[in-house]
């Protein structure tokens, strides 16, 4: 599935995606995310859901003394991967996935917002999750780039992943069919469009 969840600044868009990765709790109703009950999990459980979780911040959140590489390198090896040769693997491939192969080596500092936003959704879906939660993933980037990042979420969802984004950008919504949910005052409301 490929969801938007779409509000004004402060309509709580970005409460409940830290809901549905659990860095915050749900205070009502009911919710589960890969048949995990949301409303009583414990912190063994967190950090399962989290595994098959891929988390694209707006704000980036590479690590900024490693490089693109060793960003990748640190969510593999944090999940239990062991083998460098499939580790080395699975980055080539993600890296290549988001245009990003000839930027390994570079730092985040080194990389153009696009590339850094590339770079953090390789590092979400490195570990080829169910489900990609992304907050206002094209807030800090052109109109061009915004397009680009929606249709490389649109691909990865092609392949398998579902995908949230919360977004107050209507014209990437417009750029991209998907099941569209508006959040007003705290609340979500399924919607059939924009209006």
């Amino acid at each position: 599935e490929f969801v938007y969840i779409i509000g004004e600044t402060g309509s709580g868009k970005s409460t409940f995606l830290r809901c549905l990765y659990c860095s915050q709790k749900f205070l009502e109703g009911t919710a589960k995310v890969d048949n995990f009950n949301l409303n009583n999990i414990n912190k063994t459980k967190i950090q399962k859901l989290r595994r098959n979780l891929g988390i694209i911040f707006q704000d980036f959140k590479l690590l900024e003394d490693r490089n693109i590489n060793e960003n990748l390198k640190f969510i593999l090896k944090s999940i239990g991967w062991k083998n460098s040769n499939e580790i080395d693997d699975r980055i080539r491939d993600t890296l290549m996935k988001v245009g990003l192969e000839k930027k390994a080596n570079k730092m985040p500092y080194e990389l153009s917002g696009g590339e850094q936003q590339r770079a953090s959704i390789a590092r979400a879906i490195v570990n080829n999750p169910t489900l990609i939660i992304a907050d206002e993933p094209t807030g800090n980037l052109d109109p061009k780039k915004s397009i680009e990042i929606v249709n490389l979420l649109k691909e990865i969802n092609l392949n398998g992943s579902s995908v949230i984004i919360a977004t107050h950008d209507y014209d990437i919504i417009k750029s991209q069919a998907g099941t569209m949910y508006e959040c007003f005052d705290k609340k979500l409301k399924k919607i059939d469009n924009l209006s």
